[in-house]
C-alpha cells in the first residue's frame, strides 16, 4: 500500500480499541520477570561457551603484540579472538567505529581481544592474563581546542544541511535594535540503558543465529554482514526484548561481532555482555557541543535575525550533532544562517542518542529566548508565541501539516500558573529556598518509514501479528495489538504480537520518533489485505464490509469472523510506503515544557519541584504509554540539565566517570510529580493512522526549562551544562537575605 494523499476516514477513526488507556500487554512478562532479555536465552542454545571481550588501554596509537601464553593455559580457556585472527571487519553502514582494533586503536576500551571459556568467570580471569604491548600516539581529546580548526563536513544521511542560509543574516543582525550574542556547551553523555550490549552467537554450518539487543533489525542484518563478509540471508538476529536503548544499540556494536566472532571460533554458542566499566568507551555516546546562538530582533520582540552554530567531534568519518536542526523550523524571522562543524576527536564514537540534534540544540537555543525576552523587558511565552510560524521559515510556501506551539504555550502556562512568576530573579523565597519558574518550547521531527507486517487469522479467530520491529520499552507491542484489534474488529486478547525477529517482514525498527507511526501504519497496510481475504472467503465485497464485535457486517447479513478461516488460516503480508506529503507538509510535532525549582542560597543544590508538559503529537494511540514516554524523557531532561556529562581525561583521552556510580542519573528522589497533556491532534498527511511519534519531544526542551527556572530562582545565567552548584555557589546574590 503507497500512502500518496491526506487520509480519509478509516476503520481505525472508531477509537474502540486505538486511543484507549491500554496497559501494555508484555508487562506482567516483564514485571515477573519472565520475558527473555538477550543474555537470558540460555534454553535457545545448548552447550554454550562466554566470551569477555578486552578493552584497549590506550586512546590512540597501535598494537604491539599481544602475549596470549597465560591466557591460553588459563583453565577452560576455549580460543582468543583478535584482530590478527579475525580478518578484515570493515565498519557497518551507519556507525563508523571499528569493532575490534588491530593493529591500529583509534579509542580507549576499542576492543582489542575477545577470550572465551567454559564459564563466565574463566574468561574473566583469562582475560586479565593477556598482556597486550602498544605503541601510544598523541591524540586529539579536547573540542574546544579544536574548535577553530574545525572544517564544515559534507552533507551526509541524516541531520540538516551542515551550513543553510536565508535572507541577509549578517546584516540583519548587524543592524538589529535588540540583539543577543552568546555561547553554550553541553558535555559529552552517556546512554546509560539498564540493559547492558548482551548477545548469544550460534552457528550452524554458514548460518549465524544471534540472540542480541539491538533497535534496528534490518540495519543489524546489513551490518553483521558487511562487517563479517556474510550474505544477509545466512543472518538471523532475534530481539524481542530490549532494556532500554536511547539510541546506543540503533545496530551492530561490539558484543554482536565478539560473540559471532567467538563462537565461530569455539565452535559452539557463545555469550558475550559488555561490562559496565567498558560500555562508556567502548560504544558510542552523545558527544559534546560548543554552540553560539546570534539573535536580532526589533523592540516589540519581532525576530529578524536568527543565527546558530554548532561544534562537535568524532572518530573520522562520524557525523557531527545535528544541533541547529529546531532552530531552522521552530521560529520565524526572514533572516536565517545556521552552521555545522566537526572536529576529529580520538574519543569513542558520537552517535545518536535520544532526540539526536534537537535535543543539545534546544538546551541552547531556549536559553538563549529566555535571554532574549529579558533584553526585551518582555514575558518568555509572549515572545515565543509572537514569533510562531504556520509555515518553514526556509520556505514560507511549505506550511506545517499541524502546528499548535501557540496553544501548547497558552495551555500549559494556565495550568502551571505562569502568571505566578516574577519577572525579577531571585525575589520568590521558601526559607533558605529560592524559588524560580521555567519555560521552553519543544519541536521534533515526525518522520514516518516503510514499514511491513504479517498478518494470520486462524479458525479460532486469533489474529497474529509479526513485524521485525521492536520494543525497548515504549510500548510497540501494545500499540501495534491495538491497530491489529482495531481493523479487524476484535478485542485485544483475541490478538498475538510477535517482534523483533529479522526473518519476519522488515519494520524500521526503533529510533528517530519514527516507530509508533510507521510500525503501526504497516500493521494497518496488512490489516487491510487481511480484510480483502475475510470478506472473499465470506463472499462479501470488501468495501461493504464492516468488522466489529468479531463478526463481519455486510448489509444485513452477519458472520462470525472465525467462519472466513474455517478452511484454514488466512496469512497475508503487505507494507506502507509513502509518496510526496513529507515534501509538501512540514511534518513535526511540539509542546511547551514549564518547570519550577527550588535552589538552596547557601549551598547551591537544585530541586526540582514541579514540571508539566504540553505536547501534540498526532494522534494518540494509548494516551498510557505515551504519557510514559513522556515522563521518562523529561526525567532524562532533568538528568541532561542538572547532572549528566561524561568527564574527559584530557590527557589520556578517555571518559573517566564510566560506570553508573560516576556518570549520575536521576533516581526517584531527584524527580517530582509529572503533569502531561496530550492536546487533541489528528494529522491526516502522516498516514492512514493519522498518529506521530512522542518518545523523543517529550525529552527536547527540558534542560533548558530547568535551567531559566535556576536562572528565575537565583539571578546566575549559567550557560554550561550541567549546572551543578559549584556554578552558583558565591554567585547567589544574598543582599537583603535573612533566611526567614
Amino acid at each position: 500500500m503507497k500512502f500518496e494523499t491526506p487520509a480519509g476516514a478509516n476503520p481505525t477513526d472508531k477509537l474502540i480499541v486505538i486511543g484507549q488507556p491500554t496497559d501494555r500487554i508484555e508487562g506482567p512478562l516483564k514485571t515477573t520477570g519472565t520475558a527473555k532479555y538477550a543474555y537470558e536465552n540460555n534454553d535457545a542454545v545448548t552447550n554454550h561457551a562466554y566470551g569477555y571481550i578486552v578493552g584497549a588501554a590506550i586512546a590512540k596509537g597501535r598494537i604491539k603484540s599481544i602475549d596470549q601464553t597465560k591466557a591460553k593455559a588459563a583453565p577452560g580457556v576455549l580460543a582468543i579472538v583478535t584482530a590478527a585472527t579475525a580478518g578484515s571487519l570493515p565498519p557497518g553502514k551507519f556507525y563508523v567505529d571499528r569493532l575490534l582494533a588491530g593493529p591500529d586503536v583509534d579509542h580507549y576500551h576499542q576492543a582489542v581481544a575477545v577470550v572465551v571459556a567454559e564459564t563466565f568467570e574463566q574468561a574473566r580471569a583469562a582475560a586479565s592474563l593477556l598482556t597486550v604491548s602498544y605503541t601510544k600516539t598523541k591524540g586529539a581529546f579536547d573540542l574546544a581546542a579544536a574548535k577553530d580548526s574545525a572544517p564544515v563536513p559534507k552533507k551526509g544521511e541524516f541531520g540538516p544541511p551542515p551550513e543553510t542560509n536565508v535572507g541577509d543574516f549578517d546584516g540583519a543582525f548587524a543592524s538589529a535594535p535588540v540583539k543577543l550574542d552568546e555561547t553554550y556547551t553541553t558535555p559529552d553523555q552517556s546512554h546509560a540503558m539498564m540493559e547492558p550490549h548482551a548477545t548469544i552467537a550460534h552457528w550452524v554450518g554458514d548460518k549465524l543465529t544471534c540472540w542480541c539487543s539491538i533497535q534496528q533489525m534490518n540495519w543489524g542484518v546489513r551490518d553483521v554482514a558487511t562487517i563479517l563478509g556474510i550474505p544477509k540471508e545466512n543472518i538471523r538476529l532475534i530481539s524481542p526484548y530490549i532494556g532500554g536503548g536511547f539510541g546506543g544499540k540503533g545496530t551492530v556494536l561490539s558484543d554482536i561481532i565478539a560473540a559471532s566472532l567467538a563462537a565461530k571460533a569455539a565452535g559452539r554458542p557463545v555469550k558475550v555482555a559488555l561490562p559496565r566499566p567498558l560500555m562508556f568507551n567502548n560504544t558510542t555516546h552523545r558527544p559534546a557541543t560548543i554552540q553560539r546562538i546570534r539573535i536580532g530582533a526589533t523592540p516589540d520582540g519581532t525576530i529578524t535575525a536568527i543565527g546558530h552554530e554548532n561544534w562537535s567531534g568524532n572518530l573520522p568519518g562520524g557525523r557531527p550533532e545535528s544541533a541547529t536542526a529546531s532552530t531552522r523550523l521552530l521560529y520565524a524571522g526572514p533572516n536565517r544562517f545556521t552552521q555545522l562543524r566537526l572536529a576529529v576527536l580520538d574519543l569513542a564514537e558520537g552517535n545518536a542518542m535520544r532526540a539526536p540534534g534537537e535535543a543539545t540544540g534546544m538546551m541552547a537555543l531556549e536559553i538563549a529566548m529566555d535571554e532574549l525576552a529579558e533584553k526585551l523587558n518582555m514575558d518568555p511565552v509572549a515572545l515565543r508565541i509572537k514569533n510562531d510560524t504556520q509555515v518553514d521559515p526556509e520556505k514560507p510556501e511549505r506550511p506545517f501539516s499541524t502546528r499548535k506551539l501557540v496553544e501548547c504555550l497558552q495551555t500549559g502556562a494556565e495550568r502551571f500558573g505562569w502568571n505566578k512568576r516574577q519577572a525579577k530573579t531571585a525575589t520568590v523565597r521558601e526559607g533558605q529556598w529560592l524559588i524560580g519558574l521555567g519555560v521552553a518550547s519543544a519541536i521534533r521531527g515526525a518522520p514516518v518509514m516503510k514499514s511491513a507486517a504479517r498478518v494470520r487469522l486462524n479458525r479460532d479467530g486469533i489474529v497474529t501479528v509479526e513485524t521485525d520491529m521492536t520494543d525497548i520499552g515504549t510500548g510497540s507491542y501494545t500499540i501495534i495489538g491495538q491497530t491489529a484489534a482495531e481493523m479487524m474488529g476484535v478485542s485485544l486478547d483475541k490478538v498475538v504480537v510477535k517482534l523483533g525477529d529479522s526473518s519476519f517482514p522488515e519494520s524500521p525498527g526503533s529510533g528517530g520518533q519514527w516507530g509508533a507511526a510507521s510500525a503501526t501504519s504497516g500493521v494497518y497496510a496488512a490489516c487491510v489485505k487481511l480484510r480483502e481475504a475475510v470478506a472473499t472467503a465470506l463472499g462479501v465485497k470488501a468495501d461493504e464490509a464492516e468488522f466489529v464485535g468479531g463478526q463481519v457486517r455486510a448489509g444485513n447479513r452477519s458472520f462470525p469472523l472465525t467462519d472466513a478461516a474455517r478452511s484454514g488460516d488466512l496469512v497475508v503480508q503487505d507494507e506502507m510506503s509513502y509518496g510526496e506529503l513529507s515534501k509538501q507538509y512540514a511534518q513535526d510535532t511540539f509542546g511547551a515544557h514549564f518547570v519550577e525549582v527550588g535552589v538552596n542560597a547557601y549551598t547551591g543544590e537544585i530541586r526540582v519541584r514541579r514540571m508539566l508538559a504540553v505536547c501534540q503529537a498526532g494522534r494518540i494511540l494509548n494516551p498510557k504509554t505515551a504519557r510514559s514516554q513522556v515522563i521518562g524523557a523529561m526525567t532524562m531532561g532533568v538528568g541532561a540539565a542538572l547532572m549528566e556529562e561524561l568527564v574527559v581525561d584530557k590527557q589520556v583521552g578517555f571518559f573517566v566517570n564510566h560506570d553508573l556510580a560516576g556518570y549520575e542519573v536521576p533516581v526517584h528522589a531527584d524527580i517530582p510529580h509529572q503533569d502531561v497533556i496530550l492536546l487533541d491532534d489528528v494529522d491526516a498527511t502522516m498516514s492512514p493512522m493519522k498518529a506521530k511519534g512522542i518518545g523523543e519531544l517529550g525529552l527536547v526542551g527540558v534542560a533548558a526549562a530547568v535551567a531559566n527556572a535556576v536562572y528565575n530562582a537565583t539571578g546566575v545565567r549559567v550557560r554550561d551544562y550541567p549546572i551543578t552548584l559549584d556554578k552558583l555557589m558565591g554567585k547567589i546574590k544574598l543582599s537583603g537575605w535573612y533566611g526567614r
